[in-house]
Protein backbone atom coordinates (compact mmCIF):
# COMPACT_ATOMS: atom_id res chain seq x y z
CA UNK A 1 0.00 0.00 0.00
CA UNK A 2 1.29 3.22 -0.69
CA UNK A 3 0.02 7.18 -0.34
CA UNK A 4 0.94 10.08 -2.85
CA UNK A 5 1.05 13.26 -0.22
CA UNK A 6 1.89 16.90 -1.60
CA UNK A 7 0.05 20.25 -1.37
CA UNK A 8 0.13 22.72 -4.28
CA UNK A 9 3.38 24.44 -4.65
CA UNK A 10 4.25 28.26 -6.16
CA UNK A 11 2.77 28.38 -9.39
CA UNK A 12 1.29 24.87 -9.89
CA UNK A 13 -2.15 25.40 -10.45
CA UNK A 14 -1.84 24.67 -13.66
CA UNK A 15 -0.27 21.16 -12.72
CA UNK A 16 -3.41 20.69 -10.62
CA UNK A 17 -5.28 21.13 -13.40
CA UNK A 18 -3.84 18.62 -15.84
CA UNK A 19 -3.96 16.13 -12.80
CA UNK A 20 -7.22 16.49 -10.91
CA UNK A 21 -6.80 12.57 -10.50
CA UNK A 22 -3.42 13.19 -8.50
CA UNK A 23 -4.53 16.12 -6.22
CA UNK A 24 -6.85 16.69 -3.28
CA UNK A 25 -6.74 20.78 -1.42
CA UNK A 26 -7.62 18.56 1.60
CA UNK A 27 -5.16 16.05 1.57
CA UNK A 28 -3.05 14.78 4.74
CA UNK A 29 -0.81 11.97 5.74
CA UNK A 30 -4.14 10.80 6.81
CA UNK A 31 -6.16 10.58 3.77
CA UNK A 32 -7.18 7.39 3.10
CA UNK A 33 -7.54 7.77 -0.49
CA UNK A 34 -5.04 5.82 -2.41
CA UNK A 35 -4.29 6.49 -6.18
CA UNK A 36 -3.23 3.92 -8.22
CA UNK A 37 0.69 3.47 -9.14
CA UNK A 38 0.44 5.15 -12.23
CA UNK A 39 0.01 8.28 -10.44
CA UNK A 40 3.87 8.29 -9.92
CA UNK A 41 4.67 7.88 -13.39
CA UNK A 42 2.22 10.68 -14.15
CA UNK A 43 4.10 13.12 -11.91
CA UNK A 44 7.82 11.47 -12.84
CA UNK A 45 6.56 12.53 -16.40
CA UNK A 46 5.46 16.21 -15.17
CA UNK A 47 8.57 16.36 -14.07
CA UNK A 48 10.69 15.22 -17.19
CA UNK A 49 8.83 17.22 -19.19
CA UNK A 50 9.53 20.58 -16.95
CA UNK A 51 13.32 19.88 -16.97
CA UNK A 52 13.57 18.99 -21.05
CA UNK A 53 11.57 22.78 -20.77
CA UNK A 54 14.02 24.27 -19.33
CA UNK A 55 17.42 22.78 -20.00
CA UNK A 56 19.27 25.93 -18.79
CA UNK A 57 18.55 26.79 -15.11
CA UNK A 58 19.90 30.09 -13.76
CA UNK A 59 21.79 30.83 -11.15
CA UNK A 60 18.87 32.85 -9.54
CA UNK A 61 16.37 30.29 -9.68
CA UNK A 62 18.64 27.53 -7.84
CA UNK A 63 19.23 30.23 -5.21
CA UNK A 64 15.75 30.51 -4.90
CA UNK A 65 14.91 26.94 -4.25
CA UNK A 66 17.78 26.97 -2.04
CA UNK A 67 16.57 29.25 0.10
CA UNK A 68 13.24 28.18 0.22
CA UNK A 69 15.03 24.85 1.56
CA UNK A 70 16.61 27.15 3.93
CA UNK A 71 13.36 28.65 5.10
CA UNK A 72 11.48 25.53 5.32
CA UNK A 73 14.12 24.47 8.23
CA UNK A 74 14.32 27.71 9.91
CA UNK A 75 10.59 28.28 10.45
CA UNK A 76 10.01 24.28 11.17
CA UNK A 77 12.63 23.40 13.13
CA UNK A 78 10.79 22.15 15.91
CA UNK A 79 8.03 20.76 14.86
CA UNK A 80 10.21 18.49 12.22
CA UNK A 81 12.56 17.47 15.80
CA UNK A 82 8.84 16.31 17.33
CA UNK A 83 8.41 14.13 14.41
CA UNK A 84 11.79 12.50 14.14
CA UNK A 85 10.99 12.19 18.42
CA UNK A 86 7.73 10.51 17.67
CA UNK A 87 9.15 7.94 15.04
CA UNK A 88 12.09 6.56 17.13
CA UNK A 89 10.44 6.69 20.58
CA UNK A 90 12.95 8.46 22.17
CA UNK A 91 15.10 11.07 20.22
CA UNK A 92 16.14 14.45 21.74
CA UNK A 93 15.69 17.87 19.83
CA UNK A 94 19.31 18.24 20.30
CA UNK A 95 20.27 15.13 18.79
CA UNK A 96 18.20 15.66 15.83
CA UNK A 97 19.88 19.35 15.93
CA UNK A 98 23.62 18.33 15.69
CA UNK A 99 22.93 15.29 13.36
CA UNK A 100 20.65 16.29 11.11
CA UNK A 101 19.45 20.15 11.44
CA UNK A 102 23.18 21.08 11.59
CA UNK A 103 24.47 19.49 9.12
CA UNK A 104 21.74 20.37 6.74
CA UNK A 105 22.39 24.21 7.67
CA UNK A 106 26.16 24.06 7.10
CA UNK A 107 25.82 22.13 3.56
CA UNK A 108 23.09 24.93 2.46
CA UNK A 109 25.31 27.31 3.81
CA UNK A 110 28.75 26.14 1.58
CA UNK A 111 26.49 25.49 -0.95
CA UNK A 112 24.81 28.93 -1.58
CA UNK A 113 28.76 30.34 -1.15
CA UNK A 114 30.10 28.08 -3.76
CA UNK A 115 27.24 27.92 -6.03
CA UNK A 116 28.26 30.55 -8.63
CA UNK A 117 31.82 29.47 -8.93
CA UNK A 118 30.10 25.65 -9.32
CA UNK A 119 28.32 26.77 -12.68
CA UNK A 120 31.07 28.49 -14.38
CA UNK A 121 32.54 26.37 -17.98
CA UNK A 122 35.45 24.77 -16.94
CA UNK A 123 38.13 25.91 -19.18
CA UNK A 124 40.20 22.96 -20.58
CA UNK A 125 43.93 22.92 -21.87
CA UNK A 126 44.09 22.25 -25.73
CA UNK A 127 46.70 19.86 -26.72
CA UNK A 128 48.71 21.16 -29.25
CA UNK A 129 47.93 19.25 -32.02
CA UNK A 130 44.39 20.77 -31.76
CA UNK A 131 45.08 24.35 -31.00
CA UNK A 132 44.49 27.20 -31.81
CA UNK A 133 40.92 25.42 -30.90
CA UNK A 134 39.64 26.36 -26.85
CA UNK A 135 37.55 23.64 -25.08
CA UNK A 136 35.94 23.98 -22.03
CA UNK A 137 33.45 21.88 -19.82
CA UNK A 138 29.94 23.28 -19.52
CA UNK A 139 28.24 22.11 -16.42
CA UNK A 140 24.27 21.42 -17.16
CA UNK A 141 21.58 19.70 -15.13
CA UNK A 142 21.24 15.97 -15.73
CA UNK A 143 17.03 16.67 -15.58
CA UNK A 144 15.02 14.14 -12.76
CA UNK A 145 16.99 12.96 -9.72
CA UNK A 146 15.51 10.34 -7.88
CA UNK A 147 16.22 9.97 -3.54
CA UNK A 148 15.19 7.24 -1.39
CA UNK A 149 16.67 8.20 1.96
CA UNK A 150 16.65 6.04 5.03
CA UNK A 151 15.33 6.19 8.64
CA UNK A 152 18.25 6.47 10.70
CA UNK A 153 18.85 10.51 9.87
CA UNK A 154 15.46 11.28 8.23
CA UNK A 155 16.15 14.34 7.61
CA UNK A 156 20.04 14.78 7.17
CA UNK A 157 20.19 11.92 4.90
CA UNK A 158 16.54 13.15 2.54
CA UNK A 159 17.36 16.83 2.41
CA UNK A 160 21.10 16.47 1.79
CA UNK A 161 21.32 14.76 -1.45
CA UNK A 162 17.95 16.95 -2.61
CA UNK A 163 19.92 20.27 -1.47
CA UNK A 164 23.01 18.94 -3.64
CA UNK A 165 20.49 17.88 -6.65
CA UNK A 166 18.70 21.04 -6.75
CA UNK A 167 21.89 23.41 -6.87
CA UNK A 168 22.59 21.12 -9.59
CA UNK A 169 20.00 22.77 -11.59
CA UNK A 170 17.91 19.20 -11.52
CA UNK A 171 14.12 18.61 -10.67
CA UNK A 172 13.92 16.02 -7.67
CA UNK A 173 11.22 13.44 -6.37
CA UNK A 174 11.89 12.04 -2.94
CA UNK A 175 10.86 9.10 -1.57
CA UNK A 176 11.73 8.88 2.65
CA UNK A 177 11.71 6.11 5.20
CA UNK A 178 8.05 4.72 5.79
CA UNK A 179 9.52 3.51 8.64
CA UNK A 180 9.50 7.41 9.76
CA UNK A 181 6.20 7.85 9.05
CA UNK A 182 5.62 11.51 11.12
CA UNK A 183 8.49 12.80 9.87
CA UNK A 184 8.01 11.74 5.97
CA UNK A 185 4.34 13.20 5.75
CA UNK A 186 5.59 16.09 7.72
CA UNK A 187 8.31 17.01 5.10
CA UNK A 188 5.98 16.03 2.40
CA UNK A 189 3.82 19.04 3.16
CA UNK A 190 5.93 21.28 4.39
CA UNK A 191 7.87 20.90 1.03
CA UNK A 192 4.13 20.68 -1.22
CA UNK A 193 3.48 24.01 0.54
CA UNK A 194 6.57 25.73 -1.10
CA UNK A 195 7.65 23.84 -4.44
CA UNK A 196 5.73 22.84 -7.28
CA UNK A 197 5.51 19.30 -7.53
CA UNK A 198 7.24 19.03 -10.75
CA UNK A 199 10.17 21.03 -9.05
CA UNK A 200 10.22 18.99 -5.88
CA UNK A 201 7.99 16.53 -4.53
CA UNK A 202 7.95 14.04 -2.08
CA UNK A 203 6.24 10.56 -2.28
CA UNK A 204 5.40 8.24 0.20
CA UNK A 205 4.84 3.90 0.08
CA UNK A 206 6.37 0.71 1.49
CA UNK A 207 8.73 -1.77 0.27
CA UNK A 208 6.70 -2.39 -3.41
CA UNK A 209 6.18 1.40 -3.97
CA UNK A 210 9.45 1.75 -3.27
CA UNK A 211 10.50 -1.30 -6.08
CA UNK A 212 8.33 0.61 -8.44
CA UNK A 213 9.94 4.13 -7.37
CA UNK A 214 13.88 3.14 -8.34
CA UNK A 215 12.07 1.69 -11.55
CA UNK A 216 11.47 5.01 -12.94
CA UNK A 217 13.58 6.19 -15.29
CA UNK A 218 15.57 8.91 -13.88
CA UNK A 219 18.56 10.88 -14.99
CA UNK A 220 20.10 10.08 -11.74
CA UNK A 221 18.87 7.62 -8.79
CA UNK A 222 20.42 8.30 -5.61
CA UNK A 223 20.29 6.05 -2.34
CA UNK A 224 20.84 5.41 0.66
CA UNK A 225 20.44 2.35 2.86
CA UNK A 226 21.65 -1.16 3.15
CA UNK A 227 23.75 -2.72 0.90
CA UNK A 228 21.39 -5.72 0.23
CA UNK A 229 18.63 -3.46 -0.83
CA UNK A 230 21.48 -1.61 -2.88
CA UNK A 231 22.14 -4.22 -5.02
CA UNK A 232 18.54 -4.30 -6.39
CA UNK A 233 18.31 -0.88 -6.65
CA UNK A 234 21.62 -0.72 -8.85
CA UNK A 235 20.35 -3.46 -11.02
CA UNK A 236 16.58 -1.54 -11.14
CA UNK A 237 18.49 1.18 -12.52
CA UNK A 238 20.43 -0.67 -14.75
CA UNK A 239 17.22 -1.25 -16.44
CA UNK A 240 17.18 2.06 -17.99
CA UNK A 241 21.08 2.56 -17.97
CA UNK A 242 20.04 5.19 -14.81
CA UNK A 243 23.37 6.48 -12.98
CA UNK A 244 23.32 5.71 -9.70
CA UNK A 245 24.95 6.96 -6.70
CA UNK A 246 24.64 4.48 -3.64
CA UNK A 247 25.54 5.61 0.06
CA UNK A 248 25.43 1.88 1.16
CA UNK A 249 26.74 0.33 5.00
CA UNK A 250 29.69 -1.29 5.72
CA UNK A 251 31.33 -2.78 9.01
CA UNK A 252 34.03 -0.08 9.39
CA UNK A 253 36.92 -0.82 11.71
CA UNK A 254 38.44 1.35 14.28
CA UNK A 255 41.97 0.09 14.92
CA UNK A 256 43.86 1.25 17.88
CA UNK A 257 47.80 0.95 17.62
CA UNK A 258 50.47 0.08 19.32
CA UNK A 259 51.64 3.55 19.88
CA UNK A 260 48.39 4.55 21.76
CA UNK A 261 50.24 4.61 25.25
CA UNK A 262 47.51 3.85 28.54
CA UNK A 263 47.37 7.42 29.56
CA UNK A 264 45.86 8.05 25.97
CA UNK A 265 43.13 5.22 26.12
CA UNK A 266 40.78 7.43 28.10
CA UNK A 267 40.75 9.78 25.14
CA UNK A 268 40.49 7.74 22.48
CA UNK A 269 37.41 5.61 24.27
CA UNK A 270 35.66 8.77 24.69
CA UNK A 271 35.77 9.37 21.03
CA UNK A 272 34.98 5.65 20.08
CA UNK A 273 32.11 5.55 22.30
CA UNK A 274 30.76 9.06 21.07
CA UNK A 275 31.18 7.88 17.17
CA UNK A 276 29.65 4.37 18.13
CA UNK A 277 26.40 5.35 20.37
CA UNK A 278 25.25 8.55 18.50
CA UNK A 279 21.62 7.74 17.34
CA UNK A 280 22.49 4.49 19.31
CA UNK A 281 24.80 3.35 16.62
CA UNK A 282 21.91 3.89 13.93
CA UNK A 283 24.86 5.56 11.89
CA UNK A 284 26.36 4.31 8.49
CA UNK A 285 29.91 5.29 9.74
CA UNK A 286 29.85 3.74 12.85
CA UNK A 287 32.73 2.05 14.22
CA UNK A 288 31.93 -1.66 14.00
CA UNK A 289 34.23 -2.85 15.58
CA UNK A 290 37.41 -2.75 17.39
CA UNK A 291 40.97 -4.00 17.11
CA UNK A 292 43.34 -3.59 19.55
CA UNK A 293 46.97 -4.72 20.55
CA UNK A 294 46.21 -7.94 22.29
CA UNK A 295 46.60 -7.72 25.91
CA UNK A 296 44.90 -4.55 25.98
CA UNK A 297 41.18 -5.70 25.51
CA UNK A 298 40.32 -5.10 30.13
CA UNK A 299 41.93 -1.46 30.38
CA UNK A 300 39.75 -0.54 26.81
CA UNK A 301 37.17 -2.18 28.36
CA UNK A 302 37.26 0.35 31.58
CA UNK A 303 38.19 2.55 29.47
CA UNK A 304 35.09 2.73 27.40
CA UNK A 305 32.69 2.17 30.34
CA UNK A 306 34.37 5.60 31.71
CA UNK A 307 33.24 7.32 28.43
CA UNK A 308 29.71 5.54 28.28
CA UNK A 309 29.36 7.26 32.12
CA UNK A 310 30.41 10.25 31.12
CA UNK A 311 27.80 10.43 28.02
CA UNK A 312 24.92 8.96 29.17
CA UNK A 313 24.75 8.73 32.94
CA UNK A 314 21.80 6.38 32.66
CA UNK A 315 20.59 4.47 29.15
CA UNK A 316 16.95 3.94 29.89
CA UNK A 317 14.89 7.12 30.48
CA UNK A 318 17.86 9.17 28.62
CA UNK A 319 16.85 11.59 26.43
CA UNK A 320 19.93 12.38 24.73
CA UNK A 321 20.47 8.42 24.06
CA UNK A 322 17.89 7.24 21.25
CA UNK A 323 15.76 4.50 20.79
CA UNK A 324 16.54 1.77 18.55
CA UNK A 325 14.09 2.45 15.85
CA UNK A 326 11.43 -0.40 15.97
CA UNK A 327 10.80 -4.02 17.89
CA UNK A 328 11.98 -5.99 14.52
CA UNK A 329 15.63 -4.36 14.94
CA UNK A 330 15.49 -4.53 18.64
CA UNK A 331 15.26 -8.08 18.08
CA UNK A 332 17.62 -8.42 15.44
CA UNK A 333 20.26 -6.79 18.01
CA UNK A 334 19.15 -9.10 20.42
CA UNK A 335 19.64 -12.57 18.28
CA UNK A 336 22.85 -11.11 17.37
CA UNK A 337 23.65 -10.94 21.10
CA UNK A 338 22.12 -14.57 21.19
CA UNK A 339 24.35 -16.26 19.03
CA UNK A 340 27.30 -14.45 19.74
CA UNK A 341 27.24 -15.85 23.79
CA UNK A 342 26.12 -19.26 21.93
CA UNK A 343 29.25 -19.65 20.11
CA UNK A 344 31.22 -18.67 23.49
CA UNK A 345 31.29 -15.01 22.95
CA UNK A 346 31.66 -12.67 26.45
CA UNK A 347 29.09 -10.08 26.78
CA UNK A 348 30.34 -6.69 28.77
CA UNK A 349 26.75 -4.65 29.23
CA UNK A 350 27.79 -1.36 30.07
CA UNK A 351 25.10 1.11 31.76
CA UNK A 352 25.87 3.17 34.44
CA UNK A 353 22.67 3.84 35.76
CA UNK A 354 21.95 0.53 36.52
CA UNK A 355 21.53 -0.84 40.25
CA UNK A 356 23.23 -4.10 39.35
CA UNK A 357 24.64 -6.24 36.38
CA UNK A 358 21.09 -7.92 36.48
CA UNK A 359 19.81 -4.25 36.01
CA UNK A 360 22.01 -3.91 32.82
CA UNK A 361 21.14 -6.97 31.12
CA UNK A 362 17.43 -5.71 31.31
CA UNK A 363 18.30 -2.61 29.76
CA UNK A 364 20.69 -4.20 26.71
CA UNK A 365 17.49 -7.29 26.46
CA UNK A 366 13.88 -6.87 24.87
CA UNK A 367 12.45 -6.51 28.66
CA UNK A 368 13.65 -2.93 27.99
CA UNK A 369 10.28 -1.32 26.68
CA UNK A 370 11.51 2.01 25.74
CA UNK A 371 13.71 -0.05 23.34
CA UNK A 372 16.44 2.10 24.52
CA UNK A 373 19.21 -0.38 24.45
CA UNK A 374 22.54 -0.57 26.74
CA UNK A 375 25.77 -0.51 25.48
CA UNK A 376 27.10 -3.93 24.84
CA UNK A 377 31.31 -5.03 24.34
CA UNK A 378 32.00 -8.80 22.80
CA UNK A 379 35.28 -10.08 23.42
CA UNK A 380 36.07 -13.40 22.11
CA UNK A 381 33.28 -13.60 19.33
CA UNK A 382 33.36 -16.81 16.86
CA UNK A 383 34.55 -15.57 13.26
CA UNK A 384 31.42 -17.03 11.85
CA UNK A 385 29.08 -15.22 14.38
CA UNK A 386 26.74 -12.88 12.26
CA UNK A 387 27.78 -10.16 14.69
CA UNK A 388 30.78 -9.79 12.71
CA UNK A 389 29.71 -10.95 9.37
CA UNK A 390 26.31 -8.16 9.35
CA UNK A 391 26.55 -5.12 9.55
CA UNK A 392 25.82 -4.50 13.56
CA UNK A 393 23.69 -1.11 12.84
CA UNK A 394 22.99 -1.01 16.91
CA UNK A 395 25.22 -0.08 20.73
CA UNK A 396 26.78 -3.52 19.78
CA UNK A 397 30.52 -3.62 19.82
CA UNK A 398 33.18 -6.47 19.25
CA UNK A 399 36.60 -5.99 20.77
CA UNK A 400 39.21 -8.30 18.10
CA UNK A 401 42.81 -8.68 19.78
CA UNK A 402 46.02 -8.67 17.31
CA UNK A 403 49.19 -9.49 17.67
CA UNK A 404 50.96 -7.42 14.94
CA UNK A 405 49.84 -4.41 12.27
CA UNK A 406 50.11 -6.90 9.69
CA UNK A 407 47.48 -8.68 11.17
CA UNK A 408 45.27 -6.37 11.98
CA UNK A 409 45.52 -4.94 8.02
CA UNK A 410 45.11 -8.45 6.68
CA UNK A 411 41.93 -8.77 8.82
CA UNK A 412 40.74 -5.76 7.32
CA UNK A 413 41.16 -6.39 4.06
CA UNK A 414 40.08 -10.19 3.86
CA UNK A 415 36.60 -8.34 4.51
CA UNK A 416 34.85 -6.02 1.98
CA UNK A 417 36.07 -2.37 2.25
CA UNK A 418 34.64 -0.38 4.06
CA UNK A 419 32.52 2.98 4.52
CA UNK A 420 35.20 4.32 7.03
CA UNK A 421 38.04 3.44 8.62
CA UNK A 422 39.17 5.12 12.05
CA UNK A 423 42.68 4.70 13.50
CA UNK A 424 44.24 6.18 16.68
CA UNK A 425 47.80 6.02 17.46
CA UNK A 426 51.19 8.52 17.05
CA UNK A 427 53.04 6.53 15.15
CA UNK A 428 53.04 8.13 12.18
CA UNK A 429 55.12 5.18 10.20
CA UNK A 430 52.28 2.82 11.09
CA UNK A 431 49.34 5.42 10.65
CA UNK A 432 51.49 5.80 6.89
CA UNK A 433 51.41 1.72 6.36
CA UNK A 434 47.50 1.34 7.18
CA UNK A 435 46.33 4.30 5.22
CA UNK A 436 48.27 2.78 2.07
CA UNK A 437 47.57 -0.52 2.12
CA UNK A 438 43.48 -0.18 2.87
CA UNK A 439 40.69 1.14 0.77
CA UNK A 440 37.65 2.95 2.63
CA UNK A 441 35.18 4.95 1.58
CA UNK A 442 36.96 7.67 3.82
CA UNK A 443 39.16 8.13 6.90
CA UNK A 444 39.07 9.84 10.19
CA UNK A 445 42.57 9.52 12.19
CA UNK A 446 42.60 9.64 16.02
CA UNK A 447 38.65 10.26 15.77
CA UNK A 448 35.67 9.24 14.68
CA UNK A 449 32.72 10.29 12.24
CA UNK A 450 34.26 13.90 11.41
CA UNK A 451 35.41 13.19 8.04
CA UNK A 452 31.60 13.49 7.50
CA UNK A 453 31.25 17.08 8.57
CA UNK A 454 34.04 18.28 6.31
CA UNK A 455 31.94 20.05 3.40
CA UNK A 456 35.17 20.38 1.08
CA UNK A 457 36.03 16.34 1.32
CA UNK A 458 33.87 14.07 -0.96
CA UNK A 459 31.63 11.35 1.26
CA UNK A 460 30.95 8.03 0.11
CA UNK A 461 31.61 4.32 -0.33
CA UNK A 462 33.88 1.58 -2.21
CA UNK A 463 32.70 -1.77 -3.32
CA UNK A 464 30.13 -3.40 -1.07
CA UNK A 465 29.48 -0.06 0.64
CA UNK A 466 28.62 2.13 -2.29
CA UNK A 467 29.71 4.04 -5.48
CA UNK A 468 29.61 7.45 -6.16
CA UNK A 469 30.52 10.75 -3.26
CA UNK A 470 29.15 13.68 -2.64
CA UNK A 471 29.16 16.70 0.00
CA UNK A 472 30.83 19.79 -1.67
CA UNK A 473 31.93 20.09 -5.08
CA UNK A 474 31.96 16.92 -5.13
CA UNK A 475 28.43 16.28 -5.29
CA UNK A 476 27.50 19.05 -7.18
CA UNK A 477 29.44 17.54 -9.82
CA UNK A 478 27.89 13.84 -9.73
CA UNK A 479 24.95 15.66 -10.16
CA UNK A 480 25.67 17.50 -13.26
CA UNK A 481 26.56 16.62 -16.96
CA UNK A 482 29.93 17.85 -17.46
CA UNK A 483 29.46 18.72 -21.18
CA UNK A 484 32.88 18.67 -22.84
CA UNK A 485 32.46 21.97 -25.80
CA UNK A 486 35.21 22.65 -28.32
CA UNK A 487 35.31 25.28 -30.26
CA UNK A 488 37.61 25.43 -33.51
CA UNK A 489 39.11 28.05 -34.51
CA UNK A 490 38.93 30.11 -37.93
CA UNK A 491 43.06 29.14 -38.61
CA UNK A 492 42.62 25.99 -37.79
CA UNK A 493 44.24 23.26 -40.31
CA UNK A 494 42.49 20.01 -39.07
CA UNK A 495 42.70 19.39 -43.10
CA UNK A 496 46.27 18.18 -42.87
CA UNK A 497 44.93 15.27 -41.43
CA UNK A 498 42.28 14.63 -44.24
CA UNK A 499 42.76 11.79 -47.02
CA UNK A 500 44.38 11.33 -48.90
CA UNK A 501 47.18 10.45 -47.31
CA UNK A 502 50.68 11.52 -48.11
CA UNK A 503 54.20 12.27 -47.78
CA UNK A 504 52.48 15.72 -46.35
CA UNK A 505 50.55 13.82 -43.49
CA UNK A 506 53.60 11.84 -43.22
CA UNK A 507 55.82 14.69 -42.42
CA UNK A 508 52.92 16.43 -39.90
CA UNK A 509 52.67 13.18 -38.11
CA UNK A 510 56.47 13.03 -37.67
CA UNK A 511 56.63 15.75 -36.46
CA UNK A 512 53.65 15.27 -33.93
CA UNK A 513 55.47 12.22 -32.51
CA UNK A 514 58.55 14.68 -31.91
CA UNK A 515 56.55 16.91 -29.79
CA UNK A 516 54.44 15.19 -27.57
Amino acid sequence: MHRFVSRAGQGSAAWRRAHRGLYHPRMTSSTPAIPPLASLRLLFDAQQRASRAQVEVPLALRRDRLLRVKALLDDNAGALARAVHADFGVRSAQLTEIADLFVLRTLLSNTLKKLPQWMKPVKVRTPLYLQPSRAYLQRQPLGVVGVVSPWNYPLQLALGPVITALAAGNRVMLKPSELTPQTSALLAELIGKVFAPEELCVVQGDGGFSAEFVSLPFDHLFFTGSTAVGRKVAAAAAANLTPTTLELGGKSPCLIDASCAPADLDSVALKIAHGKLLNAGQTCIAPDYVLLPRGREAAFAAAFARAVARLFPVIVGNPDYAAIINTRQHERLQALLVQAAAQGARLQVIDPGALNASDALIAATAGNSSRQMAPVLVFGAAADCRLLQEEIFGPILPVLPYDTLEQAIGYINARPRPLALYCFGSDKAARAQLLARTVSGGVTVNDTLMHIAHENLPFGGVGESGWGAYHGEAGFVRLTQQKPVLVQSKWARGDLFYPPYGKRFGRVIGLLKRLI
